[in-house]
Order: structure tokens, then sequence, then C-alpha cells
């Protein structure tokens, strides 16, 4: 047998120790101390609930009471102006303002207190809803009449409904109603709102108000430019912005003589010579002149 040579032998047992080394200091070192747990953060409170969402029943709304077990206690009824239905056994109810879960123990409250139905299990379908709406008027994609299926319902929702703002829409929109006897009008800027802004709150839309989108605003620019026409006026847009959104000066136009024509507060219609970084305003007709060389 071939010798092992000092050298090798001696990296074959150096390799050897620190393979095992691990194990041997544990097994070197006594009983392996243990290790404090780290403290169990205590559990965050729990997030407070949303507000109860349930529809709330109002006059004009068409519901179906059942009663499990009592075919005969079946009544499909128009709630009145005043909120309230006539029902088997119980005669007048006033259920408006209710949500669908107070309508039912009301309902199972008086068949149980006049001992008619012993346990009774009631239920409310609510058929038809007239009596929570809203209107959406202007430049939406489906303006129309909306029932408020959720009690605190919202405007970014409620625009949902109506398809969302259409092409030619505004950003602003507008919320007319009345609080506490007293006329709402509020103005709801969208961009601000889908944005996270703090500046502008989602408000709840409440039963007969009408949300109006208006024509988004325009400016109109004729002359030497590629594409004269009418322009959607983004926030902030300046002249140069303005020419350029209309493809720019054509091969005779030029950026001397530039003119604005703006109605003002008297509502005449004033000439200016703008600078090209002026805020261009609803309305507003730029005017490009020909160059002369």
């Amino acid at each position: 047998m071939r010798p092992i040579r000092t050298s090798t032998l001696a990296r074959v047992v150096l390799a050897a120790a620190l393979a095992a080394g691990p194990t041997l200091a544990t097994a070197q070192s006594g009983p392996a101390t243990t290790t404090a747990a780290a403290p169990v953060a205590a559990p965050a409170p729990a997030a407070l609930a949303e507000p109860a969402r349930d529809y709330v029943l109002g006059a004009g709304d068409l519901v179906r009471i059942s009663v499990f077990q009592s075919p005969d206690l079946t009544l499909e009824a128009r709630i009145g102006e005043g909120g309230t239905i006539s029902y088997p056994l119980l005669g007048t109810l006033s259920l408006g303002g209710l949500t669908v879960p107070q309508a039912e123990d009301t309902i199972a409250a008086g068949l149980r207190d006049g001992q008619f139905v012993k346990a009774p299990q009631v239920s409310v379908l609510v058929l038809q809803v007239r009596g929570n709406q809203v209107s959406v008027l202007g430049f939406v994609n489906r303006p129309g009449r909306y029932p408020i299926d959720v009690n605190g319902m919202r405007l970014s929702e409620l625009l949902a409904l109506a398809g969302g703002v259409a092409p030619n829409g505004a950003d602003t929109v507008t919320l007319s109603g009345t609080r506490d006897g007293q006329p709402l009008r509020l103005q709801v800027d969208l961009p601000s709102l889908f944005g996270g802004s703090a500046a502008t709150a989602d408000p709840v839309v409440r039963h007969g108000d009408v949300l109006f989108v208006d024509r988004m605003p325009m400016v109109y620019v004729y002359g030497e430019v590629q594409r004269p026409g009418a322009l959607r006026l983004e926030r902030g847009m300046t002249v140069m912005q303005g020419l350029a959104a209309s493809g720019g000066l054509n091969q005779r136009g030029t950026v001397r003589g530039l003119r604005v024509h703006r109605r003002g507060s008297d509502g005449k219609v004033h000439e200016m010579e703008p600078r090209l970084d002026a805020a261009l305003r609803d309305g507003d007709v730029v005017y490009v002149r020909e160059s002369l060389f």
C-alpha cells in the first residue's frame, strides 16, 4: 500500500475536524441553554367595522312579506307615503325608515307578542325600489334615475351605476339636494376624489339628490395650424400646449401676433396677445396668423 504523505494526511484530518466542529462543540459544552423566546406582540385592535349598509325601506317600495309555514301571512304590499303598510292580524305597521332586518324583527315581534305565531320566522324581500332614488343627469354614459339599494351609498358608487363620466364630460360634478331642511349644492372634483386627496370627500347620496355632470371645458384653435377646431381644455393647459394639441403650426403659421379672444365678466369678448406659457380658459378662441415671410 502506498503511504500517504504527511501534508495530505494533515489536510484530511483538518477537513474532518471542521465538518464535525459544531457537533463536537455542542457535545463538549454540556446541556444546551434555552434561548429566551421573543416577546409576542399584543394583537392589534380589531379594525373598526364599517357602518351597516342594509337597505332602508322608504315610501313607494314594493315588498313581499312571508312567514315560514304560514302561507296565509304572505303579503305583497307597497309602502305608503307615510311609511306604513296594512298587515294581516297586526293592522297598520310603520316600516319606512327601517332596514330589512329591522322590518323582519318588527313583524316577528308583533306576531309573537300577539300570540298569533309561537316562533315566527319572517322574511322581507324588496321587489321594487322607489322610496330611495337619485337622479344622474348630464354627460354620463347612462343618465337616469337610480335606486339607493344600500344604506350610505357614495357618490362614486352612484357614478359607477350610471356608467361613469362620458368622454365629453367634465372632471367636476355637482351634487344637489337637501340636508336637514337646507338646500345643498356641492362641487366634487373627481381627479382629487379618485386620486386619494383629502381635499375632496366622497359624499353620501340621499333620496331626491341630483347629480349633474357638465360638458367638458373647451377651447377653440383656428388659423394656420395642422388641425384647427375644438379641443378639450385639460387642467393647466397653456397656449403652447393648445397649439401642440392642434398638431402645431403649419408651414404658413407663426406665433408672432398670436391672438386669444376671451369673454370677460362683463359678457364682452376681449382680444389679447398672450404669452406661450399663459393658461387657457374655458371658451377661449386662439387665432394663429399667417407668416408674411
